[in-house]
């Protein structure tokens, strides 16, 4: 038997088994649940007989099962917490982000105000239902979150999470390797790096020697070495928590630290679909289209491949450009000894704060052919507008391209 996932939520699943008074224990939907009642968000407010309501979107019921509660049957103080502010902030704005302060006798919300609130709430219950998934997927032990008090827009609609490379047909990623080093204690004179004619990238402290343009060569599967090797780092992923996050100056989503990153430290790999440059033409052409392209041209040895983050891709996805970054990109070599198939590692170039925004500099040897979303432009390459440059870098070039 065939077997697709669903692309129903629980919620809407078990809302569809109360409209037809249905019990499914599959989603939790069993004779004693089928009439329970919890509050999923709040949706208007009126003040009647000196009363206040709230009007209550009950989860895993249909819209029309929406009722009016009085202030004191509810027992969900985040949930009127959020309600307030969302509220609050919608007021503001029609005053130029001016604080307001709502007068105690309003008895109704005008239409706008209580949409708008809806459209909040819906938004914060789908960013969560997107940040669980991600940290469902990722396989590193830091944190992933999500973040937007900018706009309404919630998570992309065509995007998947993956920790590695996904080759196109025909692409083999892990290729090359059939013994590793036998180094009791890394790294040794025969280890990894100086059999592939290198220094060791990093030093005591775990942290990048080399310069950029140099190569990473580390320790593989085959290697006799455990997983404490000091000349394992971008293998394990990312060490630190993350957010994404809506920026507040039109480059769509960004990605900022929460932890405080030291210089030269491995903060993420940039993943996607491992593609031939003749197919990244292609899709570069249709991405011209669009406004946006997230095609990385891997040309440590050759141009041969291309990795496309457009649809998979991991965190890195969301990074912005900017002409003053504050991390560099590296080839690394692992599984697979291929020159033509380097991965790609973002280290820091020096010390960032926690809350700071990651960024590099798209125009880096190696990424000639990267914009994301909120960059609005196209490959320097394939477009002869110029794109303006929106990082705010005090040497900021002014295009992208």
């Amino acid at each position: 038997a065939w077997y697709v996932p669903c692309l129903a939520s629980l919620e809407t699943l078990q809302e569809l088994c109360r409209k037809e008074n249905l019990t499914c224990k599959s989603i939790g939907i069993t004779n004693r649940s089928l009439k329970s009642y919890e509050v999923e968000y709040l949706c208007d407010y009126k003040v009647e007989e000196g009363k206040a309501y709230y009007l209550v979107k009950w989860k895993g019921w249909p819209e029309s099962s929406n009722t009016w509660e009085p202030r004191k049957h509810l027992n969900c103080p985040l949930l009127i917490q959020n309600f307030l502010r969302d509220r609050n902030e919608y007021l503001s704005r029609g005053r130029g982000g001016k604080a307001m302060k709502v007068r105690n006798h309003v008895k109704t919300l005008k239409p706008a105000i209580a949409d708008y609130i809806v459209k909040k709430a819906k938004q914060r219950i789908a960013l969560q239902r997107w940040k669980e998934e991600l940290n469902r997927k990722k396989n590193h032990k830091a944190m992933i979150l999500v973040e937007n008090t900018v706009d309404l827009e919630g998570p992309p609609l065509d995007f998947y999470y993956i920790n590695e490379y996904k080759p196109a047909p025909g692409i083999n990623v892990l290729n090359g390797i059939t013994t590793g080093c036998e180094c009791a204690d890394c790294p040794a004179e025969k280890c990894c790096p100086k059999e592939a004619g290198f220094i060791l990238a990093y030093n005591k402290r775990k942290k990048l020697k080399i310069q950029p343009g140099l190569p990473i060569y580390e320790c593989n599967s085959y290697c006799r070495c455990g997983p404490d090797c000091p000349n394992r780092i971008v293998q394990k992923g990312t060490p630190y928590s993350l957010c994404i996050f809506r920026t507040n100056n039109g480059r769509g989503w960004g990605v900022k630290t929460l932890q405080k990153i030291k210089t030269n430290s491995f903060v993420m790999e940039y993943v996607g679909e491992v593609i031939t440059s003749e197919e990244a033409e292609r899709r570069g052409q249709f991405y011209d289209n669009q406004g946006n392209t997230y095609l990385f041209d891997l040309d440590y040895d050759s141009d041969e491949f291309t990795v496309d983050a457009a649809r998979y891709g991991n965190v890195s996805h969301f990074v912005n450009h900017s002409c003053d970054p504050n991390l560099q990109v590296f080839n690394v070599f692992i599984d697979n000894l291929d020159l033509r198939l380097p991965r790609i590692a973002l280290f820091s170039t020096r010390t960032i704060k926690a809350g700071e925004e990651l960024t590099f500099d798209y125009q880096m040897k190696g990424s000639i052919d990267l914009t994301s979303d909120s960059a609005e432009g196209l490959s320097p390459s394939k477009k002869s507008i110029r794109t303006v440059c929106k990082c705010g870098a005090m040497c900021c070039r002014g295009y992208l391209n």
